[in-house]
């Protein structure tokens, strides 16, 4: 879709430099509240099956993001003080604009996963790697407090991969069949709504 990458650009590039003072604000934050670099750097799985490295603000301590691969909450004592609020506000995800620029991502799609948990989709799941993966989405607005969920269960990975993945990958499915420039804009302004008002 032409008009969709065209948006993709033109938007991502306009976002970094309007963002530009923000995006210096959260790194100077991140750098004050712990040690380690700014930004978290991390393989997922895009368009094509094809692994790419997402970039997102660092909310965790160094040395702790893979001792557990979902994030429970403020139950979650890996997370560092303005990680909190980073997360809360969505501001970590603010670097994925690199990615959106670079052609890995766009605005609106299938939330991109880490190989592991693909490594669990059936044959027919394989559909959800036809398109690029978004910064926002259907399922990514149904979840948007997935940390809040997921600390409540016994085993947090068993109920992610038992139901919650399930229930995603038929949400994106739907997105994909029925999937519009028109579309991904509703996306986008709930998208914006949720984040502001919620």
């Amino acid at each position: 879709m032409r008009i969709k990458r065209a948006f993709d650009i033109t938007f991502s590039s306009l976002a970094l430099v309007l963002l530009a003072p923000l995006l210096l604000f959260t790194a100077f934050l991140i750098k004050l509240d712990s040690k380690g670099p700014v930004l978290f750097k991390q393989s997922r799985v895009g368009v094509n099956n094809e692994d790419f490295t997402i970039f997102k603000f660092r909310t965790m301590r160094i040395d702790t993001e893979n001792k557990n691969l979902l994030t429970l909450g403020d139950n979650d004592k890996r997370i560092t003080k303005q990680g909190f609020f980073l997360r809360k506000y969505k501001i970590d995800e603010l670097p994925q604009l690199i990615n959106i620029l670079l052609g890995d991502m766009s605005f609106v799609g299938p939330r991109p996963e880490l190989r592991h948990y693909v490594n669990y989709y059936s044959e027919s799941d394989q559909d959800i790697l036809s398109v690029k993966p978004g910064l926002t989405g259907l399922a990514s607005l149904k979840y948007r407090n997935e940390p809040e969920v997921l600390k409540l269960a016994e085993n947090p990975e068993l109920f992610y991969i038992q139901t919650i993945m399930p229930d995603k990958l038929k949400i994106n499915k739907e997105y994909i069949q029925n999937r519009s420039f028109f579309m991904d804009l509703k996306i986008l302004s709930q998208t914006f709504i949720k984040i502001v008002f919620d």
